[in-house]
């Protein structure tokens, strides 16, 4: 029996995108968050300090599992190679499988490792340094993949049938984009009709990393409303071979060379409704969910790549000398040195402290996770391309021309590259900014949300009016005063080097970003969602914060556990040094900044105005058009997916 036809593409308005946003999002907080309540101006320096430890057990297990992933790396991985080729060989795909690293976060009784998520990082990290394509497979395939939403959405069947699978010989890939549908999932096309006991697919994904090699796919598809059925974006485990998916393309990128990345398309692909993840219309909250802790993956590769530029800044300006001395000791690259240092440091911190948050289930880390995948991302790409800029010319050469004319092949320009797509993977960095500044500002929207909507009756709006003057009545006065004018408040955190004082800037600067925040919600209301320059910064101030109480808060642990603990303090006292000029800066473009006049030549710009600007160039791109069709239907191209076996 054929399925009914598909439905066209969604046109929605921008508030009923933003609903369908708002809809998926979390919307209780029913544990406590250190980030919640830093942009609330509450410095709860109790809910990470002592720094949480994993159980002596996991840290153990991890550790040896460690030891067996660097040997695999160092002996099994040919890094140049996979660059060279733009494909990380079958032999090292099953080597990693044999090891059991498809199954790091999978439950042991599924025939996974049960990895924690502080040792599923690290080991990330490790694989990554190897090469980040191989960090990339393994963070797509259990992070955001089959494995993460049916851990914490799927039936105990889907489970059961599905995760031994992926812990030992199954590749799995996560499909949400589509080529005209990025971070606007209400224009999600990919239909799911039901039919009888299935649902039959429709639709074309864009950038589906692991697509090309998986043989799992979790399928964000919208199901159309009918008589037993709410519809809505549903999730989906679909077999990769099924009938109708065909992998149309192998896309290719400036960086991540050996990445598995396609175009897939389904055309009347049948799965069955055992294979739903959840209730339908559940699609977009199990991939935000999913993502809380899925996006630790990234900054922890970030960690990878900072430490192995450290190495390389290190190594190489000590040997390299100019006007008779090491160029490390001319302060223009040692300023460029210590940054990497510091910021390395400080990155981990967070990384770890974040996932460790994660392991103990405590507190809610959708923010924090958030944080470090934003600040990780941006810090790890000024990392790499501070190194560029220290190894000079040779920064900007490959590697391969480097060892073919008898020099050691340091892959910096690679790094660069490979780094980038960081900042747009997972949501990017301006994405990223309205994620958690709408989650920063919940507590202000819940209680006076009602005053800056449209839609709302002046009744609606006075009882609103009445429960914000009950909130601000309370929570104003806390901004002006707290310990951090008291001169001794952090004591424990006074040694050798004196970290109390950076602490105490923390707890000042919380409350001066809760009072900015509610300076501009007063003075913009609804237009506030509309100001993504000040939300911006806002967030980047929020994430200096949080990753200077990390750097303290791991330096006292060091220290502690007697582990280069005077070093962990002197690093955690340059980078807070050099957190607190980068947050005065951004205090500072909070008010004065070119916002509106950017958007008068915004219009300029695409009015035409500026147009003469143009001259005087020719254009390489060629003709074809900006999106490429989607429509549903047969695919006419090669299927060029090739799993792994």
């Amino acid at each position: 029996m054929s399925a009914p036809s598909t439905p066209s593409r969604p046109v929605v308005t921008e508030r009923e995108a933003r609903q369908v946003a708002e809809a998926a999002r979390e919307q209780d907080w029913r544990k406590p968050s250190f980030a919640k309540e830093l942009f609330l101006g509450r410095f709860r320096l109790d809910l990470i300090h002592p720094h949480p430890m994993p159980p002596d057990e996991a840290a153990q297990h991890g550790e040896e599992f460690l030891d067996k992933l660097r040997d695999f790396c160092e002996t099994k991985v040919d890094g140049a190679l996979i660059e060279r080729e733009a494909r990380i060989p079958d032999e090292v795909i099953d080597g990693l499988k044999e090891l059991g690293a498809l199954g790091m976060k999978i439950d042991t009784k599924y025939g996974g490792l049960g990895l924690t998520q502080v040792y599923y990082n690290k080991a990330l990290a490790l694989v990554g340094s190897a090469n980040p394509a191989l960090g990339a497979l393994l963070s797509a395939h259990q992070s955001i993949g089959v494995p993460q939403p049916l851990k914490m959405f799927g039936t105990q069947e889907q489970k059961d049938t599905f995760l031994p699978r992926c812990a030992r010989t199954d590749i799995s890939a996560f499909l949400l984009t589509e080529p005209d549908v990025g971070s606007d999932p209400a224009r999600l096309a990919t239909s799911a009709v039901p039919d009888g006991d299935d649902y039959v697919l429709d639709g074309v994904k864009l950038w589906t990393t692991n697509g090309v090699v998986a043989d799992l796919l979790v399928v964000m598809a919208r199901v159309p409303r009918s008589e037993g059925h709410k519809g809505g974006i549903t999730a989906f485990v679909v077999e990769a071979a099924s009938e109708g998916v065909t992998v149309e393309n192998r896309n290719a990128f400036m960086g991540l060379r050996g990445l598995e990345n396609g175009v897939t398309r389904f055309h009347q692909v049948r799965v069955p409704a055992a294979n739903r993840i959840g209730p339908e219309g559940a699609g977009l909250k199990i991939a935000l969910t999913t993502l809380n802790t899925g996006r630790l993956s990234l900054p922890a590769m970030c960690v990878g790549a900072g430490k192995w530029c450290l190495k390389i800044a290190r190594e190489w300006s000590a040997a390299r000398e100019q006007w008779g001395k090491p160029v490390a000791f001319h302060e223009a690259v040692g300023s460029k040195i210590s940054f990497i240092a510091a910021t390395t440091f400080a990155l981990e911190a967070v990384v770890d402290l974040s996932s460790q948050m994660a392991d103990e289930d405590r507190n809610d880390i959708r923010i924090e996770a958030a944080l470090a995948k934003l600040y990780g991302s941006e810090m790890a790409w000024l990392m790499a391309d501070e190194l560029v800029q220290i190894r000079g010319g040779r920064g900007f050469e490959t590697a391969e021309s480097l060892r073919a004319r008898g020099e050691r092949g340091v892959p910096a320009e690679q790094i660069l590259r490979d780094l980038r797509i960081n900042r747009i993977f997972e949501g990017s960095t301006e994405i990223m900014h309205l994620l958690i500044a709408r989650e920063a500002v919940d507590a202000h929207l819940s209680v006076a949300g009602d005053l800056i909507d449209p839609d709302k009756s002046l009744s609606d709006k006075a009882r609103a009016g009445a429960q914000a003057g009950v909130f601000y009545a309370k929570w104003l006065p806390k901004l002006i005063a707290g310990p951090g004018q008291l001169p001794n408040s952090y004591g424990e955190f006074k040694r050798e080097i004196d970290l109390s004082p950076h602490l105490r800037h923390v707890e000042r600067t919380a409350r001066k970003l809760a009072r900015s925040t509610f300076y501009a919600m007063s003075r913009w209301q609804g237009r506030m969602e509309t100001k993504q320059g000040f939300l911006g910064r806002i967030v980047d101030i929020g994430a200096e914060l949080f990753a200077m109480s990390a750097a303290c808060v791991r330096a006292e642990l060091l220290r502690s556990n007697e582990d280069h603990g005077r070093e962990a303090y002197q690093l955690a006292d340059i980078f807070c040094r050099q957190a607190r000029i980068r947050v005065e800066e951004l205090f500072g473009r909070l008010w004065t900044n070119t916002d509106d006049l950017d958007r008068k030549v915004v219009k300029g710009v695409l009015s035409g105005t500026y147009e003469w600007l143009e001259q005087g160039i020719v254009d390489p791109s060629g003709d074809g058009p900006w999106i490429a069709d989607a429509t549903p239907g047969l695919s006419r191209k090669e299927n060029v997916h090739r799993p792994v076996r």
